[in-house]
């Protein structure tokens, strides 16, 4: 099992930055995919990005790609979402969980959810 904490979030304006961080323990933290999803308030999960263990291949929703970027660390044990150009839309709560099987866009086959963290666009 692999505990999850993510963090990083906050309040930005429209146009600015966040990094977002998610720090893993645990063996297989570093040897699977690592994937983003974000829950905005009355809507479903969504994904967001991924990143397989070897940093290798990245995968990103449509609604983000050039505006984000995934890496991970595995000496650290942590993945990292740059995001810039924020937009309101962007709103949501945050959260990384742990790849176990099927698609790595879908959230079905993801496991080990951390908490999330707040991510607010506005002005």
């Amino acid at each position: 099992q692999v505990t999850l904490v993510e963090s990083g979030g906050g309040l930005v304006q429209p146009g600015g930055s966040l990094r977002l961080a998610c720090a893993g323990s645990g063996r297989t933290f570093s040897t699977n995919i690592i994937g983003w999803f974000r829950q905005a308030p009355g809507k479903e999960r969504e994904f967001v990005a991924a990143i397989s263990w070897t940093g290798d291949s990245t995968y990103y929703a449509d609604s983000v790609k050039g505006r984000f970027t995934i890496s991970r660390d595995n000496a650290r044990n942590v993945v990292l979402l740059q995001m810039n150009s924020l937009k309101p839309e962007d709103t949501a709560t945050y959260s990384c969980a742990v790849h176990l099987a099927g698609a790595a866009r879908l959230q079905e086959g993801y496991g080990d959810w951390g908490r999330g963290t707040q991510v607010t666009v506005s002005q």
